[in-house]
This record gives structure tokens, sequence and C-alpha cells, in this order.
């Protein structure tokens, strides 16, 4: 069985100034991220910040409904980047602002959020970072395990736990534990339940 990739995934805005909007904050993310790889060597293997809310900073959420239009700046005043166009998407929240979170995608763009439009459910994507092959969804969080299911990129997962190694999820109804280096939305080494 062979689990597809759906529409799930955010649309992106055509006009121009959108166009100029992103690219502008995909350089600025640039900077931040080279600044960020030579100040550390690895954010997990450094305490994490944690933001006013008391959550840690960065963490991953999910989309909680849809269509969620995801901004320019921190407030309605700012214009819509993108939208997702559907609920369950994983995010990474990388900075809080009063009720306003700003937020990256598996594809890098970034922008702001209400927080009441995401939620803690863990969710993932497989290799967004590939085009074409395949991933085993396995019976058991072992390399040797039964295959019950392959999943190409960008399928959306429902992720129930992790041990740092594997985690457990729900791909179009199957279930199974796929591992963790192959998902977006988790972080390396990262466990929960």
């Amino acid at each position: 069985m062979t689990i597809r990739r759906g529409t799930y995934l955010s649309s992106r805005s055509t006009n121009d100034a959108a166009r100029r909007s992103r690219g502008a904050i995909a350089a600025a993310a640039l900077v931040l991220a080279l600044v960020s790889a030579f100040a550390t060597t690895s954010a997990q293997a450094q305490s994490q910040q944690i933001g006013p809310s008391g959550l840690p900073l960065p963490r991953f959420a999910s989309t909680r409904s849809s269509p969620v239009n995801v901004r320019m700046g921190p407030s309605r005043d700012h214009d819509v980047a993108f939208t997702f166009i559907k609920p369950g998407v994983p995010v990474e929240i990388t900075q809080e602002f009063d009720v306003w979170l700003r937020i990256r995608d598996s594809e890098g763009a970034e922008g702001w959020v209400q927080k009441t439009l995401l939620s803690g459910k863990r969710a993932a994507l497989v290799a967004p970072w590939e085009k074409t092959g395949r991933t085993p969804l396995r019976t058991e969080p072992a390399g040797a395990a039964e295959i019950v299911a392959e999943v190409e990129p960008g399928v959306l997962l429902d992720v129930a736990e992790c041990n740092g190694r594997w985690c457990r999820v729900t791909a179009s109804g199957v279930k199974g534990w796929i591992a963790q280096d192959r998902v977006w939305g988790v972080y390396p080494n990262e466990t929960f339940r």
C-alpha cells in the first residue's frame, strides 16, 4: 500500500507584493539561520528558550482549523503572506508576541498567526525536502519490522509519540512507526508521549 500526498499544504499568494515580502522574509530567515548556526552547534544541545507563554521556543504545533491566514506581521493590519488550506499541518513556532506567534512551515516560509489558530496536537510531514521516493511505515519501532505501508514525501501524519529514533503515527487511517529522521514536525532525538 502506498499513501499519497494530499492537497493540504499552504497555498501561496501570487501577487508581486506578497512575492517580494516572502523574499524579504526568506532572506531575513537565512541571515538569522546563518547567525544561529555560527552561534551554536545545536539548538537542542543548548538549553531551550522559554517564551512569554511559559512554553519553550522553538516548538512544533499544528494548524487548528482552516483556512489559517499567515500574516507579514503580528496584527490584522499586516497583509496575508499565505494561507493554510487544511487543519493539522505542522508548523514551528519561533517567536511569541502578545496573542501572535511567529511560525515557519516545512518550506521555510515564515509569518505570524493568532495563537488561537494553532493546536498543541503534534503532526508531521514525511520528508518534505524530497520530491520522489517512499518511506516505510512499520509495525514496530525497528528497521527490520514488517512494512504496513509506504508513504510518499509530503504525506501528513498525526504523531502520537516519539522515542528519539522512531515515531508512532497515523497516515490516512493506517497506523505504524516511522523513522524520526524522515519527518518534519519533530526535532531530532525528541521524545514525547
